[in-house]
């Protein structure tokens, strides 16, 4: 795991955070959020709150910061194999590949995604220890039935990779499968009520309303102690105003209202506060992403979420560009280095995304591995001391000399800086007699490659049959 002891980027005065702070109390207490599965509007009513128009619930801000403040500041994230377990919170950082993709991307070819995109890209992220997990829906594999598909992702996760994995959230009867499913691979329920076994996506049916579905999802997962990220998903112009501190104020009702939730449900279990902002193309109406507006509400959603003592969520490699090329890249870096300076304790979508979140690209996913290492370098503090001084390599060397065939220089030459795993290096007469090969082409050869030398983690043969077996009664009890 990689953590992040580097200053955080904070630009939000006493004042600012105390506007924003009466902006999302006026949201919750004038106009109010609605929560479209009738037990939770129940759980808000027995609670004492107000419910009106039969399931738009108004808050007192008051009590959603009671019942914020009984999640846990910080918590342990179990994987199957203990040394790939996370620690979520904190100064620590996670990354998981990008997700909910319906097409991939490989060289020039575009195509809807498939099962066997999904093994594979579970395989990468297995691959690169860059990645704490795989994550979740890394892309839709469309070749399976949509209502047991779930299972086959789950399945996936679980075999294919033994770091942590994220669990199904189309429905309640999907998170169930993803819980009982846990429960197989981490010995019965007790196992993983100690330390949550799934991370879920809950995102918000942004402006101020919560879908039945999600719901029907958060409320399984916080009945078994599972984690959730409670997201809003707001894209400037269209889900929220034109305004930074508006859609701010905005999502600060929304996440907290359902982390509010989860703490009715059951006191004390995991949460993250998400943030999936961005903004409109006013031209276009298209989502934009790598925007400097996006950065800006990164810089200030982790101080917001630092002020209520929660993890947070957010970045990733995202942008808008049809292909792997320089604005694939740049937007990328602009989103992903604003994740490291406001300190995100899990970053969704950090290798892989393309296209606005439509494409799971393989290409792409290489590109970020190389953006994330050389942010985790780049971001590790700098040890000074009087032995990285070097005075005698000043004494071999004297005013005028070279430094490539100093003592020191000798001893450190293979450690002592960056080596990237993409980026090219040669000069311009030995890279065109290697084929001239740009970015997206060498990543073509790295991400085939490690497919080919991919290990598959062993996982105990009784615990894959009973899941097999799982998988295999439910899809026909479900009509698959």
């Amino acid at each position: 795991m990689f953590v992040n002891t580097m200053p955080r980027y904070e630009i939000l005065s006493e004042d600012a955070m105390a506007v924003l702070d009466r902006g999302w109390r006026r949201i919750v207490t004038e106009i109010g959020i609605e929560f479209l599965l009738d037990e939770t509007v129940e759980e808000f009513r027995k609670a004492g709150q107000q419910v009106v128009d039969g399931n738009r619930v108004i808050l007192d801000p008051e009590f959603v910061l009671e019942q914020v403040a009984k999640a846990p500041r910080e918590f342990e994230w179990q994987a199957r194999n203990p040394e790939q377990s996370a620690h979520i919170g904190g100064d620590n950082m996670v990354f998981a590949s990008v997700y909910g993709c319906p097409f991939a991307r490989q060289g020039d070819v575009r195509r809807e995604a498939t099962m066997d995109d999904f093994e594979n890209l579970v395989r990468l992220s297995h691959a690169f220890p860059e990645l704490d997990s795989p994550g979740g829906t890394i892309c839709e594999p469309n070749d399976r039935p949509l209502d047991s598909r779930h299972l086959d992702m789950v399945f996936a996760l679980q075999s294919l990779s033994d770091k942590p994995y994220m669990g199904s959230v189309t429905s309640g009867p999907n998170a169930a499968d993803t819980i009982r499913m846990g429960e197989i691979l981490f010995g019965g329920r007790e196992a993983i009520e100690r330390a949550p076994a799934t991370i879920s996506l809950i995102n918000v049916n942004s402006p101020l309303r919560y879908d039945d579905r999600m719901l029907a999802a958060l409320v399984e997962y916080a009945r078994a102690g599972q984690a959730v990220i409670v997201t809003p998903f707001l894209l400037m112009g269209a889900m929220s105003p034109v305004s930074i501190p508006a859609t701010l104020a905005q999502q600060m009702a929304e996440a907290l209202a359902g982390i509010a939730l989860v703490q009715l449900i059951r006191p004390g279990s995991p949460v993250i506060f998400g943030s999936f902002l961005s903004n409109t193309d006013m031209q276009s109406g298209s989502p934009s992403f790598g925007t400097p507006e996006s950065a800006i509400g990164l810089f200030c959603t982790g101080q917001i979420a630092r002020s209520f003592g929660l993890p947070w969520r957010s970045g990733g490699g995202l942008n808008s560009s049809q292909t792997v090329d320089a604005q694939a890249a740049y937007e990328s870096l602009m989103t992903m280095l604003p994740t490291f300076l406001a300190g995100a304790n899990f970053v969704l979508h950090s290798a892989g995304w393309l296209e606005a979140g439509l494409v799971s690209c393989y290409e792409k996913f290489i590109v970020d591995i190389e953006i994330l290492r050389q942010l985790r370098h780049e971001f590790t503090p700098l040890e000074i001391d009087e032995e990285s001084l070097a005075f005698g390599a000043h004494e071999e060397v004297g005013p005028g000399g070279h430094f490539l065939g100093a003592a020191h220089t000798l001893e450190r030459f293979r450690e002592c800086f960056y080596r990237p795993l993409l980026s090219s290096t040669e000069n311009f007469e030995r890279w065109q007699t290697k084929g001239g090969r740009d970015a997206a082409a060498r990543a073509g050869e790295i991400w085939q490659k490690t497919l080919e030398e991919y290990e598959e983690p062993a996982l105990d043969p009784a615990i894959r049959s009973e899941l097999e077996e799982y998988v295999s009664r439910r899809r026909t009890e479900l009509g698959d």
